[in-house]
Formats: C-alpha cells, structure tokens, sequence
C-alpha cells in the first residue's frame, strides 16, 4: 500500500463526497481522482522512469495539490520546492536531486531554465502550462508502479544550502506510518474539513493524505493574512488544522477574537516551534480545548509525539510536546549512546517506521545521524514520569556560563511566565569572564525595564541561569517557515558588544 493507493481507494468510496475546497470552488473525489489521473498520465508521457524526481515550486492551490497528487500517481518522487527559498536555492536543490521535470509557478521559470529539466508552468496558459499537461493526459490512466516500503517517495530540504544539500529521503513507511498516526491521533474522519493554511510544501503538507485516506475535505489558503485566518476557521466548518506557534498568537491577540465561534473545531495543532505555556492557555481561551501539539523533524516527518487538546488542557503539560506515538519509539540518550531515566537530560533520539532511510547522496552525514537503527536528532530534551517530552533546545545551543550548563528552554520557560513578555528566545553570546554569557532577547506586550525581567529568572532559577543582558525586538528574526533564527540573535548580540 502506497499513499496515493489510500486516495485512489477513497475515491471508490465516497466518489461524490467533497475532496478540495478552494475559496468555494470544490471538486468531488472522482473530479480530483480524473484531473490526477490525467496529470500523471501526461508526466509519464514526459519521463517514463518511475521513482524519477519532480520538483514541484508553488504556494498553496488547486493546481499544486493535482501535480502533488500526479506526482505519487505517476509514481515518482516529490521534491517540494518553496517559492520563498533564497533564488540561489531552488534551481541548486532541483539539480542536486537530478529533477526531470520541474512544475513551477512563472514567476519562478527562469531560475529553472538553466538546468536540463522539463518544465511545467502552473497559473499559466499555452503549451507548457500545467493546464496543457492535464489536457494532454485528458481521459487516460497512468502505469501503476509498486513501489518497496523503502523506496524514496520525496526528498525534502532540511536547512539552507552551504555547498551540497541536505536532502532527506522519506521513503513509503514512512508516510504511511505518519498517514495512520495522525488519522488515530486526531480521530480525522469522513466529511471533516482539514485546512491547509501554512505551506503544503512543509509540516502542513503532512495532513494532505491523511484528510483524503478518510474520506475528509481539504479546504485550501495561501498565505492569508491572521485576520483573514481566524475568519475561515470561524465560519468554514474547520475540523484539523497545522499552524506555527506564532500565526496562532497574533491570531489570539486580534481585538475580537474572543467574540467568534469555532463550533467544529477539534484540532488546531501547533508544531516547527515551541508556543509559551501562558500563550497555549490564552489561545484555549480564543478557540476553546482544541489546541494540540506535535514534534517530529523532516527526518522524522511531523508526528513522532503528540499531546491531544484534551491533555494539553492540563497546566502541567503545556510545556510537553507529548508522548511518543503509536507507530515510533522516542527516548533520550547520554553521549555514550545509553538511554537515559525519566528526569535526565540528553539527546532526543527516535526510531521506527516514521524515520528517514537517510540523506540524498550524502552517505556520510547519514553515518553520523542513524546510528543502530536511532535518529539523532540533536534536539536536547528530558522525558518525565508519564512519559511526555519536554525539550531543552538544540544540542550545539546549550550555553555553558562559567562551566555550568544553561539549556536555553529551561530560561524561555520562566521568562515567558512574565505578564510582558509575548515571546522570547534565549542564547549564549562569547564572553571573557563567563565563557559565554547568557542573552535573551524578548517581544513584549508593553514596556517593560530590562532588571524586572533579568530578576524573574534570578528568582526561580538562581543568578547563573539568568540573562546578562535583555535584547528588545518588535518581531524575533523567523524564516519562511516561521522558525526562529537564533543565530541572527547571537550574531546581532555580538555586534553590540563589538560597538
């Protein structure tokens, strides 16, 4: 079984139950099935060789979601490409993966044109666009290929580029055993509405097959705007939807908010980032208990632990980012690879049919990150009694101030708690007295004196722990993705101390 099979099977299923929604436009599982069809037909016609690459460069639309579905279809490999990505980017990452066929918004052709690719224009007209390569596969079925547990079914980018890529190959099991855990973690059924808001290209991507396994509607929008966002929500019947940390608080904090209804919302699931534990329980009270959460790396795509909105209700759990999984094992391991007791602090390393098969072409970063069958992931966390995650940061950001080790998320945690603060993120800047001092730099509702908040800390967690100095930003520096870049903050820390 394949994922595209679990769509194919839907559609034999509920043919006329609503597949895709897109600003009220909609088309039922057999249209979407016929125009995918049609698609992958017509790519095959293009390069017959199963398992080759498509890189697809596009936001969130119709269009896309057919040559996504075309992809699997014709049976290939994905290789999502986000328009956003540095211009240097895209064409190094659709040449390292040797894409044949590269299905691109126009706005974004010519960076492919250098390379010896075939491509489709999405949005376009005449004979290259994506509404040809439909007509030309018009009423025709594609080859079905079997593809192994193990073989690639996309290669994603994890990080910029410096040099060769890093691409990560998912391979079937690994998206089947992602499909299942978020149909049985989320309860997602038939005729529940699934809203694709944040880049399918990414985390939210991981919630296409799952909606479409269960006979469930995608509702689609492209970078819509908070106030825009919580108005779909509100009024669109939303059962599950992926969301950053921080789209989810500016949304919780439009003048309002609190005054509209989500009657059918049960999942809106935060994930790439941590949320503080008083901005989880001021979006409950926006949106009502249905704010979940989730983690998992592109190595391990999206949902390796979880913790359902009935558990994240509970105070004691909001800094969690739940329990492992069904289908996937998640432990915390010392430097001599010995997994450690619940209240110990090491490396969060996972295994199981969710994980990676490895990195394209880059055999040796794959050696150090699989190792005996874990997934390194060189996140730093501590698994407490009841079994739920609780992480410490990155392992290269651990500071050591005066040679004691200060985990950045222990620091975010208490700061967060002060009434001011909106957001914040901690970090060590180079220091000649302690090695590397303690920095925070912080969003804030309102003014606020620096002492105050450098004192909140001292008090719950001792003066080394606390922040040498406090850095006020209006926004923390995030990526396309909505990930914060915390070495923007050391290195604009550094420059400061420099002047």
């Amino acid at each position: 079984m394949t994922p595209i099979e679990m769509f194919i099977r839907a559609a034999a299923i509920w043919p006329e139950a609503i597949a895709v929604d897109v600003t009220g436009k909609t088309l039922s599982y057999a249209q979407l099935l016929a125009r995918v069809r049609a698609a992958a037909s017509a790519l095959q016609q293009i390069d017959p060789a199963p398992g080759s690459r498509v890189g697809i460069c596009a936001y969130n639309d119709l269009e896309h979601l057919i040559a996504f579905l075309a992809t699997f279809a014709a049976g290939k490999t994905w290789v999502p490409l986000y328009p956003r990505l540095g211009r240097s980017e895209l064409p190094v990452m659709a040449e390292f993966t040797d894409a044949s066929i590269v299905i691109t918004l126009e706005e974004s052709r010519e960076l492919f044109e250098s390379l010896d690719t075939h491509i489709v224009t999405l949005g376009a007209a005449g004979k290259t666009s994506f509404a040809a390569l439909e007509a030309a596969g018009e009423g025709k079925a594609p080859e079905r290929h079997f593809r192994e547990l193990d073989a690639v079914h996309a290669i994603k980018f994890t990080g910029g580029t410096t040099g060769a890529p890093k691409g990560v190959m998912q391979p079937v099991r690994a998206w089947n055993t992602n499909i299942a855990t978020q149909i049985h973690v989320w309860g997602m059924g038939a005729g529940e509405r699934t809203l694709l808001a944040a880049p399918m290209t990414h985390g939210a991507g991981t919630y296409i097959m799952p909606t479409l396994a269960v006979g469930g509607t995608l509702v689609i929008a492209d970078r819509q705007r908070p106030e825009q966002l919580i108005e779909i929500l509100a009024a669109q019947n939303i059962a599950t939807v992926f969301l950053p940390p921080t789209l989810i608080q500016l949304m919780a904090d439009i003048p309002g908010a609190g005054d509209l209804s989500f009657p059918g919302l049960r999942n809106l699931i935060y994930g790439a980032g941590p949320m503080q534990p008083q901005a989880v329980e001021k979006a409950q009270g926006i949106f009502g208990e249905c704010i979940a959460t989730t983690y998992g790396q592109t190595e391990a795509p999206q949902i390796a632990t979880a913790l359902s909105a009935e558990d994240l209700a509970k105070p004691e759990l909001r800094a969690s980012v739940g329990r492992e999984t069904l289908l996937t094992r998640v432990a915390v391991m010392d430097d001599e690879g010995a997994l450690l007791p619940p209240g110990e602090i090491g490396e969060v390393v996972i295994r199981g049919d969710l994980v990676m098969t490895g990195y394209w072409r880059q055999s040796e970063k794959t050696t150090e990150t699989l190792v005996d069958g874990w997934l390194h992931t060189g996140d730093l966390g501590m698994l407490n009694e009841t079994g739920c995650l609780l992480l410490k940061g990155r392992e290269r950001d651990v500071i050591i101030s005066g040679g004691f080790n200060v985990y950045p998320g222990d620091v975010e945690k208490i700061l967060g708690q002060h009434g001011d603060v909106s957001d914040c993120a901690v970090f060590g800047v180079p220091d000649e007295k302690w090695g590397e001092a303690v920095h925070a730099a912080v969003e804030l509702h309102r003014e606020c004196d620096a002492a105050q908040l450098i004192e909140h800390v001292k008090a719950s967690l001792g003066p080394v722990k606390a922040p040498k100095k406090i850095h006020v930003y209006e926004a923390l520096p995030r990526n396309a993705y909505g990930k914060l870049q915390r070495q923007d903050l050391v290195d604009a820390a550094v420059k400061r101390e420099e002047n």
